[in-house]
């Protein structure tokens, strides 16, 4: 998505980076020597402590440790929430309520229980303090039930990916004593009373199995392993998270002053996967394009034959090549790893010859559209310039020319959010990972409205649509996901591109480490390899 909560995932690391300095290198090198420090290094995303406020990737990979959360993922499944501080949940019929049975040997990292009470707090704190998570609780209210350690959390319309929002960092549980002493609130005024910001930058008040020693958004945060973790103990002593520029993290590896890389472009895999596990695999975003439906901003971009034209002019494979080793095709906007994404083969391909026929039943003769596109950022080391070029060359070939119109960063979200951009390549990051986090894509909907598709605009789309948002059935909802998908492909102005890759590199004194769309990497998971 591209909300103020996600412009983190597009601005570059800049000079924030660059204080990863050579400096620091012989005390890295020291402490990934040690047996007891596992040092990882990335490009930091990141802004608060606070798991209320948070909405970054690094965020979510340092907190994940730190504040747990009612359900999980294991591994790179995120297709099925999994137990954490309670049971999975007992949905109702209708998806508006859920019950949450707490572990009862859950307790925090001062040694106290987590409660019912802690958990109604700190859920009613991500609402009320009103960050850039807040909506993930959007008409949620949070009960007790009426058995000892449970939990009920009721929705006002049906919302069956309610268990996959709750997996995410941003909702861990807090307790609730201490954060109310140091000024925290989960009142409804709590965006205006809460003061706990700076507070959770200076400890931790979560039941994971690591706590917060040090928290330096500029060059690096300090996990220390909590001893009194009332589950399974981690293997590492202390793990320490740099912010590290790409070209460094790769020969930070390879020399031993860190073991883990997870910034780096597919490229730079051959030159390290002698000295480390290397793997380039699909990333949760989805890089898209649109034509806008909004016959004022661009009449021509607003016919749908043309639109039609467009979606059959591209060369995809051809894109999917640019994006390099490690990136796919999604068959729509859903990602491949998520439950109701369309296989790569239901996209529409390229067939130069009934472009042209689209074209022509148009009726618009010799178009030329401008086609809008980031230029000072790249997408996981791809660049939209390649892109916009690719396309450009390919439009060509049916009688559509395309401007090409570089964009920096800022004026490009105010132009895309204010749905003013004719033509544009942009992307989304998943809010939680589940389909109905895409509906946003539907005609009058929040991204639909970016691409100037009006509410109306296709009532099959909107009535499939409503049916998959309060199916419960995983198989009814996966073929309801599917059609919506297939109309989308067919009627809407956008059209999947590619996945682009992510890829990392993890010391072989590791047990291989796995990708997590969520949190990137668990670290509370890695291990030292077995001798």
């Amino acid at each position: 998505m591209m909300d103020a909560r996600r412009v983190s995932r597009l601005l570059s690391v800049g000079m924030a980076a660059a204080l990863a300095s050579s400096a620091l290198m012989p005390i890295a090198q020291a402490m990934a020597q040690d047996a007891g420090t596992l040092v990882v290094d990335t490009a930091f995303q990141l802004k608060t402590a606070d798991p209320a406020r948070e909405f970054e990737p690094t965020a979510n990979l340092i907190l994940h440790p730190v504040y747990e959360t009612l359900v999980t993922f294991k591994g790179s499944d995120l297709t099925k929430v999994e137990p954490s501080l309670s049971e999975a949940p007992v949905v109702s019929a209708d998806a508006k309520t859920f019950t949450f049975q707490l572990n009862p040997a859950a307790k925090f990292s001062d040694g106290s229980p987590v409660t019912v009470d802690d958990v109604i707090f700190s859920l009613n704190r991500v609402k009320n303090v009103k960050g850039s998570p807040s909506f993930l609780l959007d008409g949620v209210t949070v009960s007790k039930g009426s058995k000892e350690g449970e939990v009920v959390l009721t929705t006002e319309q049906p919302d069956p990916g309610l268990p996959y929002k709750l997996a995410n960092p941003a909702v861990g549980i807090v307790n609730a004593k201490v954060v109310t002493a140091n000024q925290g609130s989960a009142a409804a005024d709590a965006d205006k009373t809460d003061r706990a910001d700076a507070f959770f930058a200076t400890t931790s008040v979560g039941s994971g199995p690591y706590v917060l020693e040090k928290f330096d958004m500029a060059a690096e945060v300090v996990l220390k392993r909590n001893d009194a973790y009332w589950g399974e103990k981690p293997k590492y002593e202390q793990i320490v998270i740099r912010n590290v520029e790409t070209s460094a993290q790769q020969m930070n590896v390879m020399r031993d002053d860190s073991q883990i890389a997870l910034d780096l472009r597919p490229d730079q895999l051959d030159a390290i996967k002698d000295a480390a596990y290397t793997i380039s695999v699909p990333s949760a975003d989805v890089v898209f394009m649109f034509t806008n439906s909004n016959a004022d901003i661009s009449p021509v971009a607003a016919n749908s034959d043309f639109q039609t034209a467009v979606r059959l002019a591209i060369d995809y494979d051809g894109i999917v090549n640019i994006a390099g080793e490690g990136a796919v095709r999604p068959g729509s906007i859903i990602p491949t790893m998520f439950a109701g994404s369309l296989p790569t083969s239901e996209g529409p391909t390229r067939d130069v010859e009934a472009a042209k026929a689209a074209l022509a039943k148009s009726g618009i003769k010799d178009p030329t559209i401008e086609l809008t596109y980031v230029s000072d950022i790249t997408k996981n080391g791809v660049s939209f310039a390649d892109v916009a070029a690719k396309m450009q060359s390919d439009l060509k070939d049916v009688g559509i020319t395309a401007t090409l119109k570089p964009s920096p960063v800022s004026t490009f979200l105010d132009d895309y959010r204010a749905g003013t951009l004719p033509f544009t390549i942009v992307w989304w990051g998943p809010d939680f990972p589940d389909p109905s986090d895409y509906l946003l894509f539907g005609p009058g909907e929040k991204v639909g409205l970016r691409a100037g598709w009006k509410a109306g605009s296709s009532p099959a789309i909107t009535e499939i649509a409503k049916k998959a948002a309060v199916e419960i059935d995983q198989t009814t909802r996966t073929k309801l996901y599917d059609e919506w998908q297939k109309k989308l492909n067919a009627e809407g102005p956008f059209t999947g591109l590619f996945q682009p890759a992510f890829s990392m590199a993890s010391s072989k004194t590791l047990e291989p480490v796995e990708y997590n769309a969520m949190w990137t990497i668990d670290l509370t998971a890695i291990s030292p390899a077995k001798q």
